[in-house]
């Protein structure tokens, strides 16, 4: 999963929130900052911060975490340029004034490709015997078909994305 993590000052206390690419939010695709609570994700207080004013989101083209302004009449400052419209890349020391507000970003974690791709092959695509891959969940431990990849586990529901691949014989699925 993909992480940014932002830390700010607020009522003297530092506030940190992580957010992540696939983070549950008001808006789905972004976490959005301001004011108002009942149309941001992530509430700030001071008074010179507008009721909506930015919206953080995982650009999946460029694998990066932008920041959108959304509040032409109050623009925020981004690594000490005004970003009026369109997006601005975050990365790890990037700074977004809102107002008075300073908010740090003090961390990025991307995927990135550490983790090679499983790749599953179709049942008699060549493996010797009567074996073929069926995918082990990793809540419930229990095996699946691979054509339950897009699916998830049918026992428990979780995802099969993480799941390992195993070489099983056809009778134990």
């Amino acid at each position: 999963m993909n992480e940014i993590t932002l830390e700010w000052q607020e009522a003297g206390k530092i506030r940190k929130v992580v957010i992540g690419d696939r983070q549950v939010s008001k808006n789905p695709g972004t976490v959005r900052l301001g004011r108002d609570p009942v149309k941001a994700d992530i509430v700030l207080t001071h008074p010179t911060v507008s009721g909506l004013h930015v919206e953080i989101f995982f650009n999946q083209n460029c694998q990066c975490f932008q920041v959108r302004n959304l509040r032409q009449s109050n623009p925020p400052l981004v690594d000490g340029k005004n970003l009026i419209q369109g997006e601005m890349v975050l990365s790890q020391g990037s700074t977004i004034c809102l107002g008075q507000t300073e908010i740090k970003v003090v961390a990025v974690s991307l995927a990135g490709s550490s983790v090679p791709p499983t790749i599953l092959m179709p049942p008699n695509s060549g493996n010797s015997g009567n074996q073929i891959y069926g995918l082990k969940c990793p809540k419930c431990d229990r095996i699946s078909p691979f054509e339950q990849l897009d699916l998830g586990c049918p026992w428990c529901g979780t995802s099969l994305a993480a799941a390992s691949s195993v070489l099983i014989t056809p009778n134990t699925l």
